[in-house]
């Protein structure tokens, strides 16, 4: 019975089931049971198309989920409502069909929707503002990815870019990635670089240089940088050293104190009292101060507050004294710096340099180049000058004071007192400056009154034009060349007109010496010791005869019979020098003015038997036929001595040089022998024999 029951029950069903297939497939039907649309649809959207057969009719059942979203017009199923993915992804809706009869079977229509990319990114936040150490390391988070994070209800991915606005702070905070927007620091901060800035960070559905259409969003993010304590103390004054101004250095300081005196007051330094900061300036540290070398003695205190220097006690030597002071951060010892200070001893200043003059006046012409002079106002012609007078010094002239102008700087003034224009000066008018002259070591000053007037150009004189620093190089060259060219031109007509003069007497000279020191050892008396003095005689005058007959030979022959012989020379003859006849000599000069004839000289020697020297004969080959016959011959017999000898020669030397202003053409002439011809000119011979070595280059030439 109870399989009788279930295969009864099996039977009914699939008789229903074919039944209700059978209506639906001969009353109703759909083309597109599951369609699908993009949100965003307009009105009326077709879904599908239901075919009806006659005697049935569709309808949507109203117990449906979402009928409301649909409509039948005619044989079409519509969307009556535009669909929106973000709020319903599928729509599900069933139709109705029944048949005159009553009876009715329905059809299922899944519609999906399908999604358009119509939301743009969203921020949580759209503007934040983040405060950043500026000890802050590089690559630590500086805004988190939690705050930054935009959300996108289409569901796309999120691509990020991180952009700087204010001009001069790129490149110090980046995203750590395209799709994380956390913000975090790329370079090192520096407060006085970079003190706040602006980021602005973009949300976009789609990478950068995508086609599709791209929704973005943006977020801006406010950073300020908060200085911390960073930098050690900076004494003041200081240069910074570096272009970003991170580091700054200060000048020694320097003062003076006067030996075994103590001074009560703050001493005086240069270029300033000693004095720290903290760089740091949003923090201000304190600072204090201290000595830390130089003054074993501890003759100087300073004030820790103040940093004020002070004496202990009176300084006993002139010793300089180098002190280090050491400023630091009281909320931090490894925040330090050190200044040098020199203090000087010096013998005291009972009186300050003054001016002895409270004003003075100057002008200046308008369009001079820099560095010109300011001239005196009464005076035109002559540079300003300003002296500081000081009773210290005998002379009220110190050394050590030095000038400078106070309150312009149009003007400056030199070492010497001298003022001068620092610049062009465009137009006329009166400045009035303040000179200070200042004592380099007791560092006491005193203060004048300049008033200059600046003139137009045309208003100064030719002279002022030309006192210019320049102007007087130029000069002081053009002389310089003048100068050279009359040297020259003075050593030129000095050579002119006592050149042959010098000539001769530098000539005389150095014969001398020569002959002085030559000694010809080949006529020695040991070579001949059989030939007598007798034959010496004559060999000598024989010799002399040969001599003047090589004399003669250009001229005609002549008689002999006005010869003069030369008998008895004496055995220690050396040297015989000839000159002519004072009287005939100037007629000769007179003569031979015209036609300069040259004087050569041959050197004639004879072996000695008695002597132990050699002698020397100089010819005249012109003489001149007037001349006269006469020959005179000077004897110096070895018995005579050296004592006649050499004063013979000094005399005859003496003849030479008075010879030698009459007639300075004859320079080198020392003898000349008459021939034994009567017809010889008359010519005075004067023969000095000496015991001397001699030899001059002519005798080197024979």
């Amino acid at each position: 019975m109870a399989v009788s029951h279930w295969l009864l029950a099996s039977v009914l069903l699939l008789l229903l089931c074919t039944t209700q297939v059978s209506a639906q497939q001969q009353g109703c039907s759909v083309e597109n049971s599951k369609p699908s649309v993009y949100e965003n649809n307009p009105l009326g959207y077709v879904l599908t198309t239901i075919h009806v057969e006659p005697g049935f009719t569709v309808m949507i059942d109203p117990t449906s989920h979402d009928a409301s979203f649909f409509i039948i017009q005619g044989s079409e199923l519509q969307l009556n409502r535009s669909v929106d993915y973000e709020t319903d992804t599928v729509l599900l809706v069933y139709l109705i069909c029944q048949d005159s009869a009553g009876q009715s079977d329905s059809l299922e229509i899944i519609v999906t929707i399908l999604n358009v990319n119509d939301n743009s990114p969203e921020f949580e936040q759209t503007n934040l503002t983040a405060v950043v150490p500026e000890d802050t390391k590089v690559n630590a988070t500086v805004v988190a990815r939690e705050d930054l994070s935009a959300s996108d209800a289409d569901l796309d991915t999120i691509y990020y870019e991180l952009t700087t606005v204010v001009p001069g702070t790129d490149g110090y905070f980046a995203i750590k990635g395209v799709n994380n927007p956390e913000i975090y620091l790329q370079k090192a901060l520096d407060y006085e670089k970079i003190k706040w800035t602006i980021l602005v960070l973009c949300a976009r559905d789609r990478p950068v240089g995508s086609s599709d259409t791209t929704n973005t969003a943006n977020a801006t993010i406010n950073i300020f940088i908060e200085q911390t304590d960073t930098r050690p103390p900076w004494f003041l004054p200081c240069t910074f050293i570096n272009t970003d101004n991170s580091i700054c250095i200060s000048s020694p300081y320097t003062g003076r104190v006067n030996i075994s005196e103590i001074s009560m007051e703050p001493l005086i330094l240069e270029p300033g009292p000693i004095y720290a900061i903290d760089p740091d300036y949003t923090l201000n540290e304190k600072i204090v101060y201290s000595i830390v070398s130089g003054d074993a003695d501890e003759v100087f205190a300073v004030d820790a507050d103040t940093g004020n220097l002070t004496m202990n006690k009176a300084a006993t030597s002139t010793d300089s004294y180098l002190l280090q002071v050491m400023a630091t951060q009281v909320n931090n010892i490894q925040k330090y710096s050190i200044a040098i200070v020199e203090i000087k001893v010096i013998n005291k200043s009972d009186y300050a340099p003054y001016f002895e003059s409270k004003s003075y006046n100057g002008i200046v012409s308008a369009g001079l180049a820099p560095r010109s002079f300011v001239f005196q106002a009464g005076d035109p012609s002559s540079p300003l000058m300003i002296t500081a007078a000081d009773d210290d010094f005998p002379d009220k002239v110190n050394p050590n004071i030095e000038y400078y102008i106070k309150n312009s700087t149009d003007f400056i003034a030199t070492r010497d007192g001298f003022i001068l224009t620092n610049v062009m000066l465009q137009s006329p008018g009166t400045v009035t400056i303040e000179a200070v002259g200042k004592d380099t070591l007791s560092l006491q000053e005193a203060s004048t009154v300049i008033v200059v007037e600046v003139l137009l150009a045309t208003a100064v004189t030719s002279s002022n034009k030309t006192h210019t620093a320049r102007d007087m190089a130029i000069l002081g060259g053009t002389l310089a060349a003048l100068l050279l060219i009359a040297l020259v031109f003075l050593g030129v007509l000095i050579y002119k007109q006592y050149g042959k003069p010098v000539k001769y007497l530098i000539r005389k000279k150095f014969s001398k010496e020569f002959s002085g020191s030559y000694r010809n050892k080949s006529y020695e008396q040991g070579e001949h010791p059989n030939v007598g003095t007798k034959q010496h005689e004559m060999s000598e005058n024989s010799n002399v005869r040969s001599m003047a007959r090589v004399l003669e030979q250009p001229a005609p022959s002549l008689p002999s019979s006005n010869a003069v012989e030369i008998d008895s020379l004496p055995k220690a003859s050396v040297a015989s020098t000839t000159i002519f006849d004072r009287e005939q000599k100037e007629k000769e000069v007179e003569e031979e003015t015209e036609h300069e004839k040259e004087v050569k000289s041959i050197l004639k020697t004879d072996r000695h038997v008695a002597d132990d020297g050699y002698k020397a004969v100089w010819f005249k080959t012109d003489v001149d036929p007037d001349a006269g016959e006469r020959v005179e011959v000077i004897e110096d017999n070895a018995a005579d001595g050296d004592d006649d000898s050499d004063q013979d020669l000094q005399k005859n030397e003496e003849e030479e040089e008075e010879d030698y202003g009459k007639d300075n053409h004859h320079r080198g002439l020392r003898g000349s022998f008459a021939s034994e011809s009567s017809s010889l000119p008359a010519a005075e011979v004067r023969v000095k024999m000496s015991r001397t070595d001699a030899v001059t280059e002519d005798a080197n030439d024979i």
